[in-house]
């Protein structure tokens, strides 16, 4: 099956969710009808995201909250001190049932609809009526399945070419180095930079271990002298250690055993994004309820705008294919909700997206009774952990996608807190150590992070006539198109399109025209 979508086109001047502006946000948006996952794979690799099926992307350097493209690598990923703190508690809180009321921490991941999609129900609700094509009419099928075969013999001669990069990049995954990424050494500002001069700061932990070993050397300087010169070494102030103390890995936070009488039973569970998956049909009108409860307390939706319609649109209709291949993931590549049951009952849902390189995290949304448990934080290293998981028999897929990153939105910088992170270069769509992006960002909301001014977009559109249109019943290519239209008034619209998804996208992808 081809993607199909229907471009949008440009929107702007309207209200922004995150900085309440009234009339500064742009994004250019599409209605994906079906989307490949090889294809959503390289259109958020552009800056795409999506909600549901509508899928948008940021006009960066016009929008007034720029939405950096953020991900993990979960290879290298150890989790911090107020990381740990969170899983320390969950475990507590299973294994005695202790409740820790103090600060949560707790910043779930896209906890809001994010960009167009906030607060603009009315406009999504009115493309699914118009561009709904969950039926698409026998006579599309039969003109999808009729070109298969010509699409499938002409891109035989990019497969093998295909085949030899993406072999390089999987060993380039394998390694742990992230793809396409640049590497910019930045100069340290003044006063910023270490002072060489200085001795390096030491925790307060080991200077008294150390006042503790000069007292001990002061009570027998000669005994603890001799022992090590018998042993041929220098004298030093701290005594060999056994063995080194390994840090916990956050698989052993996670999955540390809990006592045979613990107080709660906590079970995640994939469920497919699919009415026709008796798990998710069974689970759904708990799950609803639970979304209800979240909106309404944590983002303080009015019930008109979080039921039964919305939630279904936004989080359980997904344009992409489900696919299983056999070097996949045994669970296969589509959308799925992570499920959290805490003693039987739903807490918590991750809708995530598993792409081929990456799982993508959409949208959480939890019971705002258990906000202790700090469940956004919690669920995000699940999520970590999930994709390592899914790595060890799929090595192409090692990385772990956040949404956006907005760094001038206090509220949305908690994402660059899962080191390491890169962020995609708008300009060039290569990806940027979120380190040496952060001082740009401190002097602008907007910027190029690929610091080389010769680099272009290597993806960018370079044949926009190779674009592929389905139009009345027919797929053809732009170029052909074009000749048939009397007026040439969508012709801006279409290059615009071709632009921000990409040559490759734009010849495999279908842009249907009414």
């Amino acid at each position: 099956m081809s993607s199909v979508v229907e471009y949008k086109g440009l929107r702007a001047g309207y209200h922004c969710g995150y900085c309440d502006s009234e009339e500064g946000k742009a994004s250019c948006s599409m209605w994906a009808h079906s989307l490949t996952v090889q294809d959503y794979q390289e259109l958020i690799d552009r800056g795409w995201r999506r909600s549901g099926k509508y899928v948008y992307k940021p006009v960066m350097n016009q929008t007034c909250c720029p939405q950096y493209t953020i991900r993990c690598r979960p290879l290298q990923f150890q989790p911090s001190k107020s990381h740990k703190k969170v899983l320390k508690k969950m475990l507590k809180f299973l294994a005695k049932g202790e409740i820790s009321r103090g600060n949560c921490e707790d910043e779930p991941m896209d906890s809001t609809m994010e960009d167009a999609v906030v607060g603009d129900f009315a406009l999504i609700n009115k493309l699914d009526i118009q561009c709904d094509l969950k039926t698409l009419s026998d006579d599309l099928k039969r003109s999808l399945e009729s070109e298969e075969k010509k699409i499938g013999k002409n891109s035989k001669k990019e497969d093998s070419k295909e085949l030899t990069q993406s072999q390089a990049i999987e060993e380039k995954l394998g390694s742990g180095e992230p793809s396409h990424s640049v590497k910019i050494h930045t100069i340290p500002k003044p006063g910023k930079g270490a002072d060489l001069s200085k001795p390096p700061c030491r925790k307060a932990k080991e200077i008294r271990k150390e006042r503790k070993r000069l007292k001990l050397m002061q009570q027998n300087p000669a005994g603890e002298l001799e022992g090590f010169q018998a042993q041929g070494k220098a004298p030093s102030l701290f005594p060999p250690k056994a063995k080194s103390n390994q840090p916990k890995s956050l698989e052993d936070l996670i999955f540390e055993s809990l006592p045979e009488d613990a107080s709660h039973k906590l079970e995640v569970r994939l469920v497919p994004v699919s009415f026709e998956d008796p798990e998710f049909k069974s689970s759904f009108s708990q799950s609803f309820s639970l979304y209800v409860k979240y909106q309404m307390a944590i983002h303080q939706d009015p019930p008109d705008e979080c039921g039964k319609t919305e939630f279904t649109r936004f989080l359980c209709s997904s344009p992409l294919e489900v696919e299983t291949l056999p070097n996949g993931p045994d669970c296969g590549y589509g959308s799925f909700h992570q499920q959290y049951w805490l003693d039987g009952k739903i807490i918590a849902v991750g809708v995530i997206d598993i792409l081929p390189y990456c799982v993508s995290s959409v949208y959480l949304y939890y019971d705002p009774d258990y906000s202790h448990l700090s469940l956004g934080v919690y669920s995000a290293l699940r999520e970590i952990a999930f994709t390592r998981q899914l790595h060890e028999k799929t090595s192409q897929l090692s990385y772990y996608y956040m949404g956006f990153y907005i760094h001038s939105c206090p509220k949305m910088k908690y994402k660059g807190q899962y080191r390491p992170s890169d962020l995609l270069c708008p300009e060039t769509y290569v990806w940027v150590p979120i380190e040496q992006c952060l001082p740009s960002l401190e002097n602008s909301k907007y910027c190029r992070f690929n610091q080389d001014p010769e680099a272009v977009d290597e993806g960018r559109s370079k044949e926009p006539d190779r674009l592929q249109v389905f139009h009345k019943k027919a797929i053809l290519p732009y170029g052909v198109y074009k000749k048939q239209q009397k007026e040439r008034s969508e012709e801006a619209a279409v290059l615009q399109y071709a632009s921000l998804v990409g040559q490759a996208c734009a010849e495999r992808m279908l842009l249907f025209r009414s």
